[in-house]
């Protein structure tokens, strides 16, 4: 691989980094305020429930199924948050010149790109190779960021939050 090459391959991948990096933030902030339900709203409901299982008229094993109980919804909420979290955020590892460490959806529009960037490359095509990765790539990325809000109103819906 030539010098020039090696530094728009290098340029291309230092973009992506970047584009991901705004998939990450952009899950985040739209997430955010399902996870502070979860982390308050329903830990403290957990805490609340759990303290009116202390009763001495209970046998331990009671009080255990009664606290047991009481934190379903709180561990059940943030299973479904972090599940769905997982599927759009992106690890550090950020290999070159597509990142293998991208979750579910963003994962399988990203290795089209790669299949496509790679084809190209074997063909000798060096033309707008890395020009129609880093294309790809941005579709993908504003396609993923684009489904947050859709994503948010199910949660939403599923953890029974009003706005």
């Amino acid at each position: 691989m030539d010098h020039i090459a090696a530094a728009e391959e290098r340029i291309v991948t230092e973009r992506m980094k970047q584009k991901l990096n705004q998939v990450n933030t952009a899950a985040q902030s739209h997430l955010a305020p399902l996870q502070d339900h979860v982390n308050f709203t329903l830990q403290q409901a957990y805490f609340k429930c759990a303290y009116e299982c202390f009763d001495r008229r209970r046998r331990q094993e009671e009080i255990g199924m009664c606290v047991e109980n009481c934190s379903v919804p709180a561990l059940t909420a943030q299973n479904l948050v972090q599940n769905e979290m997982s599927k759009f955020q992106v690890r550090d590892k950020v290999p070159s010149p597509i990142p293998n460490a991208v979750e579910e959806r963003l994962n399988r529009t990203l290795m089209v790109c790669q299949d496509k960037f790679e084809s190209a490359k074997l063909q000798h095509i060096k033309t707008d190779a890395a020009k129609d990765l880093e294309s790809c790539v941005n579709q993908s990325v504003e396609d993923s960021i684009k489904t947050l809000p859709h994503l948010v109103g199910r949660l939403k819906a599923s953890l029974s939050i009003n706005d």
